[in-house]
């Protein structure tokens, strides 16, 4: 279908990424039939709460999600990947399913996006690849007793991202977005992937990359500061860098303005609705939410806003109709 490339699209206006698709599927109420339907019925492992299973098993559910978003505003919608790597599949024994939940994935949010972009052409619709960052960290040891140890290598970030990235771009992805980046080593593990197989491939699709600062330390899990971390990858002609989750848009502002201030490529943020409370359960409405991306939008900070685990198609509908009131942050040249 053709529109603008979204590198063109950026460059005149903020865009608006979707909202938490877990936060969306857990307001249905799914068995363990739900994950196995049609395609592992048979299969040895316990597969309830695998959420990137349901774009084979409930595309419906996966599909309705997506229009919810675009309905609401959204421009950009995330492909129902955030686990689909070998490493993150192999708690459910599903590693041979990855090409399959990515290119379906990318297949569904395809055809949803096309549907939107054919009735409103004047507001093209996105798909980005979710590439999340495994359970697994390349930086530390998860054994207090043996600090040398890790439980993956560099080596082996590489061959899973690079399995996810080409299922991604076969199921018709327009851009890729290694997100809630905890370890930037495993970042720099999927972006080196995506440029060798983008070269293999021949595309050359836009990236985007997204971090998590985790506590009020304002450091990824790993100890890198907001800056470091940007520094870590600018090495790669990104589209986009950015911070997501962990931490609610009040908390994310002072990080983000590091990122307005020393980042030569477009900002993104997409936090989430305030902090978890005693239930694990997001507490801040569309309203507070909006009241409070609204100061991003006036200081000019972001290229891309959206929202992480909490928000729903209401809290992107205010988001959206915040972001045609203001003017995107303007990259300095170099």
């Amino acid at each position: 279908m053709n529109k603008p490339n979204i590198s063109e699209l950026i460059e005149k206006r903020i865009l608006v990424l979707d909202g938490a698709m877990g936060t969306m599927i857990q307001r249905h109420t799914l068995s363990e039939e739900d994950f196995r339907k049609g395609w592992f019925e048979g299969h040895s492992h316990a597969l309830k709460g695998n959420n990137d299973l349901l774009s084979l098993t409930r595309p419906d559910i996966i599909k309705d999600i997506h229009r919810a978003y675009f309905e609401a505003g959204a421009d950009i919608a995330e492909t129902n990947t955030f686990s689909g790597t070998t490493i993150a599949q192999a708690d459910y024994g599903l590693e041979n399913a990855v090409y399959d939940i990515n290119f379906h994935s990318a297949k569904i949010a395809r055809e949803v996006a096309d549907e939107f972009t054919e009735r409103e052409p004047n507001k093209p619709r996105y798909v980005a690849g979710s590439i999340g960052p495994t359970n697994r960290t390349a930086s530390i040891s998860p054994d207090v007793n043996d600090p040398g140890y890790r439980a993956i290598t560099f080596d082996e970030l590489v061959k899973a991202y690079s399995q996810q990235v080409i299922a991604l771009i076969d199921g018709g992805v327009d851009l890729l977005l290694v997100e809630t980046v905890f370890d930037t080593l495993n970042a720099k593990a999927a972006l080196f992937a995506i440029d060798v197989v983008q070269e293999e491939l021949g595309t050359n699709l836009p990236i985007m990359v997204s971090g998590t600062i985790t506590d009020a330390s304002g450091r990824t899990l790993t100890g890198q500061t907001t800056e470091s971390f940007l520094i870590s990858i600018s090495h790669m002609p990104l589209l986009s860098v950015g911070l997501n989750c962990a931490l609610g848009a009040k908390d994310l502002r002072q990080y983000l303005k590091v990122l307005d201030e020393k980042a030569p490529f477009y900002v993104s943020a997409h936090p989430n609705a305030g902090l978890p409370n005693e239930f694990g359960e997001y507490d801040e409405t569309p309203e507070i939410m909006g009241k409070q991306i609204q100061e991003f939008l006036e200081e000019g900070l972001v290229n891309i806003i959206g929202g992480c685990c909490g928000t729903t198609p209401e809290h992107i509908k205010v988001i959206a109709d915040l972001a045609t009131k203001y003017a995107a942050r303007k990259v300095e040249a170099n």
